[in-house]
């Protein structure tokens, strides 16, 4: 049977009950299909790179599945049906990856990262997650203001007409 990748974006005013529940439900679809899924992954509520459907969020899951077509056909026919159901895509692959999917190691690695001290925040760069220390450095003295971006052709123009 062909081996498929399938990624579901579920509205992030759904609890992560309600999104498992849903994933047990398409898992039940590809079984009755006589498939099987060999895998899942809940990846949380991510940030998205643009609204979809007047959403930010949504919670993301993972599916890797060894199932006929047809049963991953009915499991697309329901999600588009599915109001709950942002986005999904299946891929069909040559095979599996063993282990976590990136996401998932990414996601142990941040956690792992916070644990130790090195969190995000402002500057990051593993140094404790803030800003550098910058030292005393100084009065700036006074300034001309700018308001306006520098002109070129106003320096070259004299005032003498």
């Amino acid at each position: 049977m062909p081996l498929y990748e399938h990624v579901v974006l579920a509205r992030q005013d759904a609890t992560a009950q309600q999104v498992e529940a849903l994933v047990e439900q398409y898992k039940g679809v590809i079984e009755a299909g006589g498939g099987k899924v060999t895998k899942t992954e809940m990846w949380g509520v991510k940030s998205l790179a643009f609204r979809i459907k007047k959403n930010r969020k949504a919670h993301f899951a993972f599916l890797n599945v060894d199932a006929p077509p047809a049963a991953l056909t009915e499991v697309e026919r329901q999600e588009r049906i599915n109001e709950d159901v942002l986005r999904f895509m299946t891929i069909r692959v040559e095979e599996h990856e063993e282990g976590p999917s990136a996401m998932m190691q990414k996601r142990d690695r941040d956690e792992r990262r916070e644990r130790e001290g090195f969190g995000g925040g402002f500057g990051g760069g593993g140094f404790g997650g803030g800003r550098f220390d910058r030292g005393d450095r100084g009065d700036r003295g006074d300034r001309p203001r700018r308001d306006r971006p520098r002109d070129a052709d106003a320096d070259s123009v004299s005032e003498e007409n």
